[in-house]
């Protein structure tokens, strides 16, 4: 059910020249929810990002927020803020006058905007650096400035474009959290342009999975993790094999294979092709007769007690109910 606040795409396609970076696409983003797009480069993610901020122009169809196309205003006028993937801060300028900056260029007098960056960059603990010029800070708390920057125009909507990326990865993880907390705490929708899985599932209320121009599936991390609509979800989600069973594609997650021993029914034989170990469990690469990849995830402790190697035959066995079958 749609709300007045709703962002909604509506047969939102763009062009260059003959090429399509979005095609046709439709879709409401639910007000007050985190939402990841996601997909491979040059799916159309950032593009469709940029579309909604106003940094590129719209080929075909609107973009409605809160009752109203905002396909064709300015970026200032949309009710949307973004945060751009360099974080984009004034060298000369301190922390301060870099979040306050766009309330001085609306004319806001310097008590109120000295004031309103205070409160932003209090509420991503940035507060005691206020003085601090960027040079002066490290990746994390200039991300951390570039946030209170487009907060401060108080958005309906942020967008973020792979605002983690420059990170790296203990920061990435840590500020993944810290996202999470201040869409919370705002109520503001969060839009955040991601290709990685992982970054999506740990943040996303919703992931918004592309791919060729066109969005593929969305839902909840759950369902488009556990239940992928379509081959390519599948793949690019990770966790699954993709093989033939029955005559049909299906999905069949790695950790539900199990290697069949000891005289147990195996579903498929399979060559060992790899075995990769990962901590508290190995994967366990085979091939099968159909010439078909099939990774099994196996507890570390059971691996160990009855080794395998590259170049063995084993039996795979799965439950039926395990098999998720997609769409052709």
């Amino acid at each position: 059910m749609r709300t007045p606040n709703d962002l909604e795409l509506v047969h939102l396609t763009k062009r260059y020249g003959t090429t399509v970076a979005v095609n046709d696409i439709n879709h409401v983003f639910a007000p007050s929810t985190y939402v990841c797009l996601l997909g491979p480069s040059g799916c159309g993610k950032s593009t469709t990002l940029r579309m909604i901020a106003g940094h590129e122009t719209v080929s075909e169809g609107g973009i409605i927020l809160n009752g109203t196309d905002i396909s064709r205003l300015p970026p200032a006028a949309r009710g949307t803020a973004m945060m751009f993937q360099s974080y984009a801060l004034f060298p000369h300028l301190t922390v301060r006058d870099n979040v306050s900056f766009s309330l001085k260029m609306k004319g806001v007098d310097k008590a109120t905007r000295a004031e309103k960056a205070m409160k932003l960059l209090d509420l991503v603990a940035m507060a005691h650096l206020a003085e601090r010029m960027p040079a002066q800070l490290s990746g994390g708390q200039q991300q951390r400035v570039a946030l209170a920057r487009a907060l401060i125009t108080e958005p309906r909507v942020l967008l973020l474009d792979e605002p983690l990326s420059a990170l790296d990865p203990f920061l990435r993880i840590r500020m993944r959290a810290e996202l999470k907390k201040l869409q919370r705490e705002t109520g503001i929708t969060f839009i955040h342009v991601t290709h990685g899985q992982d970054e999506a599932l740990a943040l996303a209320d919703e992931v918004v999975v592309m791919n060729n121009s066109v969005i593929e599936q969305a839902g909840t991390p759950r369902e488009v993790w556990g239940s992928p609509r379509t081959e390519f979800v599948a793949r690019f989600m990770g966790g699954h094999n993709v093989v033939t069973f029955g005559g049909q594609r299906v999905a069949l997650r790695q950790d539900a294979v199990r290697i069949a021993a000891g005289g147990q029914p195996a579903t498929v034989t399979a060559s060992v092709t790899g075995i990769e170990y990962q901590g508290d469990r190995v994967a366990v690469t085979s091939r099968t007769e159909l010439g078909e990849e099939v990774v099994a995830l196996v507890p570390d402790a059971a691996f160990f007690a009855q080794p395998i190697n590259p170049g063995e035959t084993l039996g795979l066995a799965w439950d039926e109910g395990r098999v998720h079958r997609l769409e052709a």
